[in-house]
């Protein structure tokens, strides 16, 4: 009886390189508009972005082919909690007419960066990314009862900090 020989997979730089640069449009896309989302800023949203993108790059091989999506949006999600956490208040749109929604993000931001690692995640990725509960447990390695569990308290907490009407104002308060 002979073996049949495993199919060699071709992990060359080419074939890697063309995966990627497949890949590219849409995780940048996706990048883009979660920092956007976080961030109201264009320029530092597009920033995050390709470094978000360059770090999947250098990481192509090792990433998970099903997840890397959600890889790179927790990767942007953190780089913009970052941006936000060193540049504060620098953000701000300098239109006028979005000063009510400029704070309201800021607070929002503060309130968010205060909750744990994981609750955090778990909030990028609910409400910025709006991910299923299925595809953030999937993208974090956790069980669906875990996300579930993590988002009830974030809320929670959320609602301590600013208020129900502040997580109704930003379409968080009703899951």
């Amino acid at each position: 009886m002979e073996l049949e020989r495993p199919t060699v997979i071709d992990l060359s730089n080419e074939t890697r390189n063309a995966s990627f640069e497949g890949a590219f449009p849409d995780l940048y896309k996706r990048a883009y508009g979660l920092a956007y989302r976080m961030l109201g800023n264009r320029a530092a949203a597009e920033d995050v972005a390709a470094e978000t993108l360059a770090k999947a790059l250098m990481r192509w091989n090792r990433l998970d082919p099903d997840r890397v999506a959600g890889w790179v949006l927790r990767t942007a999600g953190n780089h913009s909690i970052d941006l936000m956490r060193k540049k504060g208040r620098t953000l701000e749109p300098g239109v006028i007419d979005l000063e009510d929604q400029t704070t309201l993000r800021l607070s929002l931001a503060e309130a968010v960066r205060k909750l744990p690692k994981r609750q955090r995640e778990v909030i990028v990725l609910r409400f910025l990314s709006d991910l299923t509960e299925a595809a953030t447990a999937d993208t974090l390695g956790i069980s669906t009862g875990s996300v579930k569990s993590h988002t009830h308290r974030a809320l929670a907490r959320l609602r301590d900090d600013l208020g129900p009407e502040t997580l109704e104002a930003v379409g968080a308060g009703s899951h």
